[in-house]
């Protein structure tokens, strides 16, 4: 997989992280309907990430380094 789909998972998950302290700042200032928006937006920037990552690792194998998840019974 290119470069360029490496760096778009990487920019998802930041955009998530963001996403997610934004709205731990808003639910911090009780702004309820704000959080709640950015964390909506936080969850589907994750997901899309997720997604990515996972596409990327059919693609190119695991990571050197990372261990598989395990299943639990």
């Amino acid at each position: 997989m290119s470069q360029r789909a490496h760096e778009r998972a990487a920019e998802l998950h930041n955009l998530a992280a963001h996403a997610h302290a934004a709205a731990a700042v808003a639910n911090g200032k009780e702004d309820h309907l704000t959080a709640h928006e950015l964390s909506k937006q936080a969850h589907e920037h994750s997901m899309n990430a997720h997604k990515l990552t996972q596409e990327l690792g059919q693609k190119t194998g695991p990571i050197l380094g990372a261990e598989a998840p395990t299943q639990k019974p």
